[in-house]
């Protein structure tokens, strides 16, 4: 049987100079999720992943069709040998914006790193042989040219041939299943090589054998669903070739500890008990350290026997708020030990959405297209009336009321804003919340009709053209409701999340925040330990430039961009082995001990019987 040779992706402009080269970064901004355009692409997207997909599950054919090895295994070199370490990288909720994007993929491909703890230390890290993509790896929806543009390229760019590509195994997210998990499948799960990594796996899940008795296993929980036959049959022959006395790192694409808090059990079904599921009943013990994305955030809880879950979802997408989910404390004694931002700044983030209009252009023009259509039939009646000032308010208002289409957009507006509110605090707040938001928009559009009602009547005698008088009120309306519609939505987004703890999802994506991104970096030493570093970059660069050096990255950071910060560790290393250490003194401000790696004890239970 003929072996068949894996596909190369070529990139244009890596490596090779053909012809001129560009002068500014080919990639694109971050995704504008309240595009009017984007918004009903996406949405029609999920609608259809959520009825065909769920029908036809890709994984089923898969498992029939594409073979897998039970592990791919990396406790031996290439000669055979045990190796003695093994560097991993971790980046999750990648493929957004070029700055953002680029900037963690130039920090994880360099060959070594050099980064700094909050005392200034320095820890030197190398860059993974394997590097592990969490889930949702190109947005807003999967494409071939959404993971040409804002995927493979920014990864291609940042290697550039500066070291062995790495190993890539992938985690698919919801994201990624938008369009049947066919371009995913396409470009991580048959053989195929880019010039930024290679790829080896031929299913959406997989299992690594990682040194001195590690694991790593990947999961596929397609669309909120469960665990299929084929991939519950795989873990269980993966757990037969688990020793008791090893250890397992779960990496999934939602961190569901923190999403049952959030959203009623009743709604998500057997999500819910998937881990466990698989924790229990596949694999027969305890996880040592989970890992999820989805949150575009970093937070580490951990339990009083040092097991640790991870949510790192900062590989390039827009930023999500810390200060919500509140998830301090969580079931099975797992406490909070670290957020990035922090909950403060989280907060003070939040208020950015009062600048919703000018983040948010072409939902601006959005809303005011809407407010000039609830008023611009009322003000050309208004109009034909004597031009003699300022009409009273009562006559706008029931000039408003005798208008049926008017009123029928009215009630649009008034049952889409129920329809966004957020519903993790029941049925009965969403329609409440929904209608105040929406009562807000309608009684600022009455205003808004007076107001131009106001401004054209005067003029009705000079502007003796009613088509005229039309268009000049028409246009009032629309940028009247593309000033003060954005901002009545940026309001009661900042009201719903900061006070209400609603709306994380909808009051971040309108800011596109690129900054505070993240990604894991793992080292399995000598002695059996593992130590995860937590890599955070405070402000990515805006401004880039191209390097001279072959094995540069093809784009630098311009040093005209001085607010650009360097990759940091967001908390000191935490360390994972065998037995715990002595107590070590933390020090806490200047001219104190250096904050040493937080050494966890490690507990194993016996498979049950």
């Amino acid at each position: 049987m003929a072996v068949r040779t894996p596909d190369v992706i070529s990139v244009p402009g890596v490596g090779e100079k053909p012809g001129p080269l560009p002068a500014e970064p080919p990639g694109k901004p971050m995704v504008a999720w309240y595009d009017p355009g984007v918004l009903a692409k996406t949405g029609l997207k999920t609608l259809l992943s959520g009825t065909i997909g769920r029908q036809a599950d890709r994984r089923l054919l898969d498992a029939v069709a594409r073979p897998q090895p039970l592990a791919f295994d990396y406790s031996e070199d290439d000669d055979g040998h045990a190796r003695e370490e093994l560097w991993l990288d971790y980046v999750s909720d990648l493929g957004d914006g070029w700055d953002s994007t680029y900037a963690v993929a130039s920090a994880v491909t360099a060959p070594t790193l050099d980064v700094k703890d909050a005392s200034g230390k320095v820890h030197h890290t190398v860059g993974g042989e394997v590097l592990v993509f969490g889930g949702d790896e190109v947005y807003p929806t999967a494409s071939l040219q959404e993971y040409q543009a804002r995927t493979v390229v920014p990864y291609a760019d940042a290697l550039n041939r500066r070291r062995r590509r790495p190993h890539l195994f992938a985690v698919p997210g919801n994201h990624d299943w938008y369009d049947g998990l066919v371009s995913f499948t396409r470009l991580f799960c048959q053989g195929r090589r880019t010039q930024g990594w290679r790829t080896k796996q031929q299913r959406s899940y997989f299992a690594l054998k990682l040194p001195h008795g590690w694991w790593l296993l990947g999961t596929d929980m397609q669309l909120d669903s469960d665990l299929d036959a084929s991939q519950v049959e795989f873990f269980q022959k993966v757990a037969r070739e688990i020793p008791d006395t090893d250890r397992v790192i779960l990496c999934n694409a939602e961190p569901a500890w923190i999403k049952q808090q959030v959203q009623p059990r009743a709604g998500r079904g057997f999500m819910d008990h998937n881990i466990d599921f698989l924790e229990q009943k596949v694999l027969g013990k305890k996880v040592s350290m989970f890992l999820a994305g989805d949150l575009h955030h970093y937070r580490r809880h951990e339990d009083a026997e040092g097991r640790q879950k991870i949510v790192a979802g900062g590989g390039g997408a827009f930023l999500h708020p810390t200060h919500l989910p509140k998830v301090d404390k969580r079931p099975g004694g797992y406490e909070l030990k670290e957020c990035y931002p922090s909950q403060a700044a989280s907060r003070r983030l939040t208020w950015r959405n009062l600048a919703f209009t000018g983040l948010n252009p072409w939902f601006a023009a959005f809303m005011g297209v809407v407010y000039m259509l609830l008023g611009w039939g009322v003000a050309a009646n208004l109009n034909e009336g004597p031009a003699a000032g300022v009409p009273p308010f009562r006559e706008v208002l029931n000039a408003v009321l005798q208008s049926t289409g008017s009123m029928v957009l009215a009630a649009g507006v008034l049952l889409g804003c129920v329809a966004f509110a957020d519903d993790r605090r029941g049925k009965r707040w969403r329609q409440v919340a929904g209608g105040l938001h929406g009562a807000a928009h309608l009684i600022i559009a009455l205003l808004l009709i007076w107001g131009v009602a106001s401004i054209a009547s005067p003029l009705a005698g000079e502007l003796r053209w009613s088509l005229r008088r039309d268009l000049f009120s028409g246009l009032l309306l629309f940028g009247g409701g593309a000033l003060v519609g954005p901002l009545v939505v940026g309001a009661y987004l900042l009201v719903s999340l900061n006070v209400f703890a609603c709306h994380p999802n909808e009051a971040f994506s309108s800011l596109s925040i690129p900054d505070w991104k993240n990604f894991l970096r793992l080292h399995f030493d000598a002695d059996g330990r593992l130590t995860v570093y937590p890599i955070g970059i405070r402000r990515v660069p805006r401004r880039w430039r191209r390097s001279g050096l072959v094995r540069d990255p093809v784009w630098v950071p311009d040093p005209k961009d001085t607010r650009a910060t360097p990759p940091a560790l967001i908390e000191p290393p935490i360390v994972l082995g065998r037995s715990k250490a002595p107590p070590v003194k933390v020090g806490d401000g200047i001219g104190q001990d250096v904050p040493a790696p937080v050494v966890l004890e490690e507990h194993h239970l016996d498979r049950p019987v």
